[in-house]
């Protein structure tokens, strides 16, 4: 099973012809620009579909501090994702309170430990909203 820098790699490699399906779940690329170095960041994470936009979950396995990813789009919510072969600029933003328990359910149904990773943490798990830039 591919993780981190080698599930980035295979996946750009391949086009998510290795990666895109993981774990009986699909898996996009997140790149955000690092919030103290600039420097760019990929992250492989789980995603669903919602309408025109990508969903994905700040979980960190529900550890009470958020992912660095996520701090880095807080700063910098200019982003790139990559689905298979499609590579796009998007904007990120961070789900509604009105929002978000409809999204939940989406990520929660491809990825059930979501609900026992909120559980384990007082932090409340943001849902991400990736928006394709027009």
């Amino acid at each position: 099973m591919l993780y981190g820098e080698e599930h980035v790699r295979r996946y750009r490699e391949t086009d998510g012809a290795e990666g895109h399906d993981w774990n009986n779940t699909t898996v996009l690329l997140l790149t955000t620009k690092g919030r103290k170095s600039g420097r760019p960041f990929t992250t492989p994470l789980i995603y669903q579909r919602f309408g025109d936009d990508y969903l994905v979950v700040a979980s960190k396995g529900g550890d009470p501090d958020h992912p660095g990813w996520f701090k880095n789009l807080q700063a910098s919510p200019e982003v790139e994702v990559q689905v298979k072969g499609d590579r796009f600029k998007a904007r990120a933003r961070t789900a509604t309170p009105e929002e978000k328990p409809e999204m939940w359910r989406v990520m929660a149904r491809t990825w059930p430990d979501y609900d026992e990773y909120q559980k384990k943490t007082d932090r409340e798990i943001p849902v991400v909203v990736l928006e394709r830039a027009t």
